[in-house]
Formats: C-alpha cells, sequence, structure tokens
C-alpha cells in the first residue's frame, strides 16, 4: 500500500471509531428524546461523568473491563435518579422546565468532578490486551480503536433486539404511541420510562468509559462531544436509532 493510500485508510478507520462513539452518546440521546420526549441537556456530562468513574475504578482495581463495566452502571444509576426526583416532578413545566434543570444538572456535574478529581487531565490506559498494533492491508493500526468499532457494533444489535425483537421494547413502543391504553394495561408506565432513561443514560457512560484511553479524562469531554452528538440526533430525526447510526458515521468521516 502507498504512503497517500495508507493515509486515507488509516484516517477513514480514525473517522468510523469517532462516529461509533458518537453514535453510543447520540443513540442515548435519541432513545431519551424520541421514546420519552424528555430533552436531557445532561446527556454529555454524564458521558463525562462515567470516564471519571472508570478512572477511579481503574485507580482502585487497576482493571479496565471491570471498569467499562461498573462505570456506566453508576452512572445509569444517576440518571434513573434524575429522571425520579427531578425530571418526573417537572412535567407539568414542560419542555422549557426540562431543559433549564438538566442544564443545571449539567453544570453541577462539571463543578462535581473538578471538586472531586481537579482540573488536569488524568491518563487512562487501555488493557494489555487491547495494547499494540494490527497489521491490515500493509497498515498498521490500534487494536484498541478495532474493538471500540466491535463494542458499538455489539451495541447496536442489542439495543435493535431489545426494541424490536422483545415483550420490553414492544412494550417501550407502544408506551411511546399510547401511554394511557398501556397503562391500563397493568404496566408501570412511570418505572418503565425511569428504565429507558437509565438504559440512555448507560450508553452515554459506556461511550465515556471507550473514550478515555484515547483523549485521557479531563473537564472538557462533554463540552468536546456533546454539541456533536446533539446535531447527529437533529440530523437523524428524533428516535431513529438506525439514522443515529449512519449521520454518526458520517459525521465521524
Amino acid at each position: 500500500m502507498n504512503p497517500t493510500t495508507a493515509m486515507y485508510v488509516s484516517q477513514a478507520i480514525h473517522g468510523i471509531t469517532y462516529g461509533m462513539i458518537l453514535f453510543l452518546v447520540s443513540s442515548g440521546v435519541t432513545l431519551i428524546i424520541g421514546m420519552m420526549h424528555i430533552f436531557n441537556l445532561a446527556h454529555a456530562g454524564f458521558f463525562m461523568l462515567s470516564a471519571y468513574f472508570a478512572y477511579q475504578f481503574m485507580a482502585w482495581t487497576g482493571n479496565f473491563w471491570l471498569s467499562l463495566l461498573l462505570a456506566p452502571i453508576l452512572t445509569a444509576f444517576c440518571g434513573m435518579l434524575l429522571e425520579r426526583f427531578l425530571l418526573r416532578p417537572l412535567k407539568g413545566y414542560g419542555v422549557i422546565g426540562e431543559l433549564i434543570l438538566t442544564v443545571g444538572v449539567g453544570f453541577c456535574i462539571d463543578a462535581f468532578v473538578k471538586i472531586i478529581w481537579g482540573t488536569a487531565n488524568l491518563p487512562f490506559k487501555e488493557p494489555p490486551l487491547l495494547q499494540g498494533m494490527v497489521h491490515i492491508g500493509g497498515l498498521d493500526y490500534p487494536v484498541y480503536r478495532l474493538f471500540i468499532i466491535g463494542m458499538a457494533l455489539l451495541v447496536l444489535g442489542i439495543m435493535a433486539l431489545l426494541l424490536y425483537k422483545t415483550r420490553v421494547g414492544k412494550i417501550v413502543r407502544a408506551a411511546v404511541s399510547d401511554n394511557d391504553m398501556v397503562n391500563a394495561l397493568g404496566i408501570n408506565i412511570p418505572l418503565l420510562f425511569t428504565f429507558v432513561f437509565g438504559v440512555g443514560i448507560w450508553l452515554a457512560g459506556v461511550a465515556g468509559v471507550a473514550i478515555a484511553p484515547i483523549l485521557s479524562v479531563f473537564p472538557g469531554l462533554a463540552a468536546q462531544i456533546g454539541m456533536d452528538a446533539f446535531a447527529v440526533v437533529v440530523v437523524a430525526g428524533f428516535g431513529s436509532l438506525s439514522g443515529a447510526f449512519m449521520v454518526s458515521i458520517l459525521f465521524g468521516l
């Protein structure tokens, strides 16, 4: 492979990798906005918070895989608390109330990470298994970035199966279409929507851990990816998982 072609291929894979990170974040946004009609502007803040949680778990255990498992779950739990105790009581105030509240939560997350972890860039290493380079068609490429691409594709498959092939997914889509009818069937709609909100935040949490070894962990993470993720959702359309995937790849490239 000549140097010019190698450069284009390398940059294309870089773009796809960033697109996959964007997809993980934007899929959570499109799930929450498209299905619950909640405009959560703190979403990028949770993305950053998960990266910090992963850094802390890594400092305690030295285990990347445990950090990748626990940090998004803890972040999702924080998101579910937000939905249950702050957003749900605001339903009568409409979109403006949600926007003001979630912007405030985003500022609180930013202040929290600075107080606990400071403002310096914190190093975060990928596990030994994912270090090094892989040889692809005459090009050496980082193994970790290929892992991100594979992980995002796996998450896309799981989300598609969950939403379109399981009973829970059918209930969620039915609740979005006719909330009162599903509620009349004895299904706890508020609990269901809290779960959906948690899944959306969990997706951002996975992206936060995935990006940490590439960019390191620092307070500007939310601002760096937040606007791109919301732009993806606006272009792709609210509630479109496949649209978010395609537009994320396009933006990454």
